[in-house]
């Protein structure tokens, strides 16, 4: 009798284990930059609409990049979300992802989608002032390089953020040798180079500086709607982009669901929640909390490639380093 009963529950955990397998085999593996929520919320509503378990890892740009290549022998990632356009520019080239064009991306603009990726969302760069900081509200990027802005004033690292060096690169494709012009000033008037967004944006929330110069715009529009003292400016000079590109990597076990999922987070229903993480929908059709590109004088950030993106961060990185 032991030994049946025994029998029985080894049969019924074998029958436990394989239904835990079959569920793990079946999820689709997302990896993606920030925002853990927008991502959290996408999972859990495609899971809702399709039955298919979403596994998130959430990571900055750099440490999804940085897992994807040390897992080159046993790709475990399906679909891919980063914070920069570049990285699917990168990967299209070097042949790692799987062609596909949502139904759903007929609203998205043509230069926020090509055959094999397309935007999930996108953010823009701006000015973010502390409204409390007894400082002149900007209107300009020039602005900060006045007095009432000196030793007030951080950015992010460009070495850190493409979406920073962007904004080198759009100001200058747009004021030429102004734009260095523009960044010596910076310069003298004391502006500190920070790492990460967040780096350059805590200090002026906590009051310790006055203005962000090119801080991503999603993240300030979250602190505010919690009630912090900040505005986001987008100057009418120009400012630049940063569409959050979406892929499906060639290597996926599970294409189907990885199409499932892009037109999902396409939809309707998924726009609505990119609109809701303060990010602009890829969607020209769906409604957001903030302004949209259509809004914004948006600069080109077009360069001659790799080498002028790195000439640029080099002279950048030397002119604040003296």
């Amino acid at each position: 009798m032991k030994a049946t009963m025994s029998v029985k529950k080894g049969v019924l955990l074998a029958m436990a284990l394989s239904s835990v397998m079959i569920t793990s085999a079946h999820a689709l593996t997302v990896y993606t930059a920030g925002p853990g929520s927008l991502a959290k919320n996408l999972a859990t509503g495609f899971e809702k609409k399709t039955g298919v378990k979403v596994d998130i890892f959430q990571a900055t740009t750099g440490k999804v990049m940085a897992r994807l290549e040390a897992e080159q022998a046993n790709p475990q990632a399906d679909v891919l979300i980063s914070a920069s356009w570049d990285t699917a520019e990168n990967l299209h080239a070097r042949g790692w992802l799987l062609p596909f064009q949502s139904a759903n991306a007929e609203k998205v603009p043509a230069e926020l989608k090509s055959a094999d990726y397309v935007a999930q969302g996108v953010s823009a760069l701006g000015i973010v002032w502390n409204t409390k900081s007894g400082t002149p509200e900007p209107k300009e990027w020039q602005d900060l390089t006045t007095d009432a802005f000196k030793n007030k004033v951080t950015t992010p690292d460009p070495s850190l953020s493409g979406a920073s060096l962007d904004l080198l690169i759009g100001l200058q494709n747009g004021m030429g040798d102004n734009a260095w012009t523009l960044f010596n000033a910076l310069k003298k008037n004391g502006m500190v180079v920070s790492g990460p967004n967040a780096q350059a944006v805590t200090p002026v929330m906590q009051g310790a500086k006055a203005a962000v110069f090119g801080a991503v715009d999603y993240v300030s529009y979250g602190n505010i709607s919690q009630g912090e003292s900040l505005k986001v400016i987008f100057p009418a000079s120009g400012t630049v982009i940063a569409p959050r590109p979406m892929m499906i990597l060639k290597t996926t076990r599970h294409p189907d669901d990885a199409k499932a999922f892009i037109d999902y987070v396409l939809s309707p229903e998924g726009q609505a929640m990119v609109a809701d993480a303060w990010l602009m929908p890829a969607r020209g059709d769906v409604k957001a909390k903030r302004p949209l590109l259509n809004e914004l004088n948006i600069l080109p950030t077009k360069s001659d490639g790799t080498h002028a993106r790195s000439d640029i961060l080099k002279r950048f990185n030397t002119l604040f380093s003296l």
